[in-house]
């Protein structure tokens, strides 16, 4: 890890680190006027329906913010954050840490001075709109922090997209390219909706078990997405007929191969919007990135790409040609 990213890296940790001290530290300074089983969990009305101790407490807090907090900042390092989306991830962390630090915080404010087991204690639901304000007001900070310095910038691809390689074809000879790109998060997320809604099922909950089992269908139809290259363009499709993705020869300028990095580039998995691209992020990794003639891109994440970005540039020349 290099300065820049260990800065970053600060950057991004900073507000759960001052989260935790601040709840920690009201936890020591109130400690003297809290009950010891405080009331932590809460009905919409804000009566008090669960308590923990202070130990548990503690542990839920540490855990909270020094877990979650690694984990938001490895991911500012790993995936490579940049521009708009670096900007956002730090946002988003202070958003968190500043939101869940103000909850954590009020709940020992409403346990002040109860008695033993907080009896009569409630949460009022001005606290969770204090808390959702407090996030606001933490995201801004985060957001001008991270402009603040320097951002890190996306390489400039488009030189890579005009210049990709061809397949040489003889005069009437027919091609096509075709593979299957592996996700092992698709399977999973299939399975546990799946096995969710028959559980539901069994429980005779049956509206949200075929609601579970119809959305479960999507993924699995998904779960080794198939992505071919021939005269119609470049097609992304499951086991089932629907849902399918075609990008027409017709509206591709050319293509490359390279490798994407699915959160840092597109903010995730699975079909993306971004501005300027759309894309099926199967995982990250080599895929096939198509600059459309409305100056657009098209991206697709599959072993081999460079094989298909080949065969759909020669493809993209037979049609300009006439052929």
């Amino acid at each position: 890890m290099n300065r820049k990213n260990v800065g970053r890296a600060t950057l991004v940790a900073l507000p759960f680190l001052l989260a935790l001290i601040v709840d920690l530290a009201l936890l020591a300074a109130f400690r003297d006027r809290l009950p010891g089983q405080l009331a932590s969990h809460f009905e919409a009305g804000g009566q008090a329906n669960g308590h923990v101790g202070r130990t548990s407490y503690v542990l839920v807090t540490v855990v909270l913010f020094v877990v979650t907090g690694a984990l938001w900042a490895t991911t500012m390092v790993k995936e490579n954050f940049s521009g708009r989306a670096y900007r956002l991830l730090v946002a988003g962390g202070y958003a968190f840490a500043g939101f869940f630090g103000y909850l954590m915080a009020a709940v020992l404010i409403v346990n002040l001075d109860a008695g033993e087991g907080a009896p009569g204690v409630s949460f009022p639901m001005w606290q969770l709109a204090a808390a959702l304000g407090a996030g606001v007001l933490a995201a801004g900070l985060g957001f001008v922090l991270a402009a603040l310095g320097p951002v890190p910038q996306q390489p400039d691809r488009s030189a890579e997209v005009m210049d990709g390689e061809r397949i040489v074809l003889a005069d009437g000879e027919v091609a096509g390219w075709a593979r299957s790109a592996d996700s092992w998060w698709l399977p999973l997320v299939a399975l546990g909706l799946l096995v969710l809604g028959v559980v539901l099922f069994f429980l005779g909950n049956w509206s949200a078990a075929v609601l579970l089992l119809i959305v479960g269908m999507v993924p699995a139809s998904f779960a080794r997405p198939y992505v071919s290259v021939d005269r119609r363009g470049i097609t992304v499709s499951g086991m089932l007929p629907w849902p399918r993705i075609r990008v027409p020869l017709d509206r591709i300028e050319a293509a490359t191969s390279r490798d994407i990095n699915a959160l840092a580039e597109y903010g995730g998995w699975g079909y993306r919007i971004r501005p300027g691209r759309t894309g099926v992020m199967i995982r990250s990794g080599e895929g096939i990135v198509a600059k459309l003639v409305d100056g657009r891109e098209f991206a697709v994440t599959v072993d081999d790409s460079a094989t298909g970005a080949a065969l759909l540039n020669t493809l993209v020349d037979r049609r300009r040609a006439g052929h």
